[in-house]
């Protein structure tokens, strides 16, 4: 686990690293979720899993296609290896 230190600008805000913005693909936006364990200490999380974004982003693409529930089956599962390889092979 990694640390770093972010410092909090006017009005509560704080910027996340762009090596982090970058590792995990967060993008101007993005929702997350800020659990309180206590004592001050906070987690930061994204309120949404990277796998539900990728399929909204390819039901998007694919909703103006002639593309049948084969094809479709198919370029998910492409995505889903992408993501494997670049998260968990090549992180």
């Amino acid at each position: 686990m990694n640390s770093v230190t972010i410092q909090m600008r006017q009005k509560g805000i704080i910027t996340l690293p762009v090596e982090l913005r970058r590792q995990y693909q967060f993008n101007e936006g993005d929702v997350f979720t800020l659990i309180d364990l206590g004592n001050g200490t906070l987690v930061l999380k994204p309120a949404t899993s990277k796998v539900a974004k990728y399929g909204d982003e390819v039901g998007r693409i694919m909703a103006g296609e002639d593309v049948n529930l084969e094809e479709m089956l198919q370029l998910l599962n492409e995505e889903r290896q992408e993501y494997y390889k670049d998260h968990y092979v090549n992180p």
